[in-house]
């Protein structure tokens, strides 16, 4: 395992334009790396504060809503399983039907959809995001 992470994730603040017409996330196409304690997603810094980041190969969206409060979601939204792919305006949006979800705790904001991005345990490990360990 070298130090190049093994996923490409979509990084959006609240000004990122949202990019949710339909097509579907442009990168992170390989799989995460692994590790003893979890899956290793990127690096932390590289989530922005207000905003959050689509790791779409390991079906996860990260927010940091304030300065050091990490959150991670599944990225299946829960209308009709499609994979969200952006993270602005302090939403985490669906691009199939239009659904977002709050970034702070994965509630839904708009609808369709009617139950939360269900919560993945995510932590902070010499500043690399882990999930699952």
């Amino acid at each position: 395992m070298g130090t190049d992470d093994a996923s490409t994730p979509t990084a959006m603040g609240s000004s990122a334009s949202d990019d949710a017409a339909g097509s579907p996330a442009s990168s992170g196409a390989a799989d995460p790396s692994m590790s003893s304690g979890g899956t290793i997603l990127g690096q932390a810094m590289d989530v922005p504060v207000g905003g959050g980041m689509v790791f779409p190969a390991a079906k996860v969206v990260v927010t940091q809503a304030s300065a050091g409060q990490y959150k991670a979601f599944s990225a299946v939204c829960t209308h009709k399983g499609c994979t969200v792919s952006s993270v602005s305006g302090g939403l985490i949006k669906c691009p199939c039907h239009g659904s977002a979800f709050k970034i702070a705790d994965g509630s839904v904001a708009e609808g369709p959809a009617s139950s939360p991005l269900p919560s993945v345990p995510v932590k902070v490990d010499n500043g690399k995001l882990v999930i699952g360990g």
